[in-house]
C-alpha cells in the first residue's frame, strides 16, 4: 500500500514541477529574472545559486515553484509585469503548454508498451422488444460473425460498424445455435428508445482469445493525440453536464489524486501512464479557467489592458484580486482535501 502511495506522490509531483519548469523556461526565453525555482515547498533543505536564479530543494516533497520577479510591479526591467503582452502571454500559459506536451509524451509512451486485445464470437446475450434486431428476426444464443461481409471478431467493431451506418440497411452474418448460417438484413435506428442501442441487442464474448500486439512507432503519435481529445472530450461533457444539472458536481484534491494515481499504479505501467496524461491534461486545461490565481485570471487581466489600449490595471487592484483569489482557493482546497481524507478513512475507492 505505501509504495502506490509514494507512487502517487511521485506522479503528481512529475506532473506539477513539469508545470513549473515550464513557467521557468519560458521566463528564460523571454529575459523574466527568476530569483528562484524550488522543487518541493518551503522550508528550504537545500540549495545553490547559479547565474541569477537560486535553485532549492524544498521540505514539503510535493510539487514545485518559481518566483519571479515583479509579477505585478513593472518597475525593474527584468520584471514579468515589464515585458511585452506577447512575453507575458508566453511565460503565463507555459505551464499548460508544459502539462499538455507532458500528457502526450504520457499517452504516446503508453502506446508503445506491448498489449493485447481479445477476439472471440460476438454472441447475441438480449435482444429489446420492438427493436430493430427483433424485427429482422436476431434471437439471443445468435453469433454474428460478418457485418456487409466484413468478419467480426469483437464487440467494439460491431459498434462502431453499426454507427458507421446508423438508418442505413446492414447484412449480418449470423450463426444460428443449430449451427445453421444465415444472412439477415437490418437498420440501426438513428434515435433508440431510451435504454436501448441503435440495434437493441447485448452482446458478449463468447470463446475469447488474448492476442498479443505492438503499436508501431508511426502509430503511437496519432494514437496519443486522439486519446487526448477523446479526454478533453469526456470531460468536457461532464462538465457540460454538471452545468445543465443533469449530474451532481463532484471534486477531488490532491489526496484523492495520489490515491487514485496509486491505486492504478496496482494495474501496471500502462494504466498508470495513461492515468498520470489524464491528470496532466486536465490540471493544464483547468489552469486556463478564468479564476484569480490561476494562470487564467492573469491571461484576462492581459486581454483587458489590450482592450484599454494597453491601459494595465493598478498593480495594487490585480494584487488583490489575485490574493482573494488565492485565499479562496486554499480554502476550497482545504475542504476538498478534508473530504478526501473522510473519503480514505472510511475505506471508499475511486475506482468503485
Amino acid at each position: 500500500m505505501v509504495i502506490y502511495i509514494i507512487i502517487g506522490l511521485l506522479v503528481l509531483s512529475v506532473i506539477l514541477i513539469s508545470h513549473e519548469l515550464g513557467h521557468f523556461i519560458t521566463a528564460k526565453m523571454t529575459g523574466v529574472r527568476v530569483e528562484e525555482f524550488g522543487l518541493g515547498y518551503p522550508p528550504r533543505i537545500w540549495g545553490f545559486k547559479r547565474g541569477e536564479t537560486t535553485y532549492s530543494i524544498n521540505a514539503i516533497p510535493f510539487g514545485g515553484f518559481n518566483k519571479l520577479t515583479g509579477e505585478e510591479d513593472a518597475a525593474d526591467p527584468r520584471s514579468l509585469a515589464a515585458k511585452s503582452r506577447r512575453a507575458r502571454l508566453l511565460v503565463i500559459t507555459g505551464g499548460t503548454i508544459a502539462n499538455i506536451l507532458l500528457s502526450f509524451v504520457f499517452f504516446t509512451v503508453s502506446f508503445m508498451f506491448p498489449q493485447q486485445r481479445w477476439e472471440g464470437n460476438v454472441k447475441i446475450e438480449a435482444v429489446s422488444e420492438q427493436s430493430a434486431a427483433e424485427t429482422a428476426g436476431l434471437a439471443v444464443g445468435d453469433l454474428i460473425l460478418a457485418v456487409d461481409g466484413e468478419p467480426l471478431r469483437d464487440n467494439n467493431t460491431l459498434s462502431l460498424l453499426i454507427q458507421e451506418h446508423l438508418g442505413e440497411t446492414i447484412t449480418l452474418e449470423v450463426r444460428r445455435p443449430d449451427e445453421s448460417v444465415v444472412f439477415i438484413d437490418v437498420t440501426p435506428r438513428l434515435n433508440p428508445p431510451e435504454g436501448q442501442g441503435h440495434l437493441g441487442v447485448m452482446t458478449s464474448l463468447a470463446d475469447p482469445v488474448a492476442i498479443p500486439y505492438r503499436h508501431s512507432l508511426w502509430k503511437v503519435v496519432p494514437l496519443g493525440l486522439e486519446e487526448m481529445w477523446n479526454v478533453i472530450k469526456t470531460w468536457g461533457e461532464g462538465l457540460a453536464s454538471i452545468f445543465r444539472s443533469e449530474s451532481p458536481a463532484s471534486f477531488v484534491g490532491p489526496v484523492a489524486l495520489v490515491q487514485l494515481t496509486g491505486e492504478v499504479a496496482k494495474f501496471g505501467i500502462v494504466p498508470l501512464l495513461q492515468i498520470a496524461g489524464l491528470i496532466s491534461l486536465i490540471l493544464g486545461i483547468t489552469n486556463m479557467f478564468p479564476i484569480p490565481a490561476l494562470d487564467g485570471s492573469r491571461v484576462v487581466f492581459l486581454i483587458i489592458e489590450a482592450v484599454r489600449g494597453g491601459k494595465r490595471l493598478q498593480p495594487k487592484t490585480e494584487g488583490i484580486i489575485h490574493f482573494v483569489g488565492f485565499a479562496l482557493l486554499i480554502l476550497f482546497s482545504i475542504v476538498i482535501t478534508f473530504q478526501d481524507i473522510i473519503r480514505i478513512i472510511h475505506g471508499e475507492s475511486l475506482l468503485g
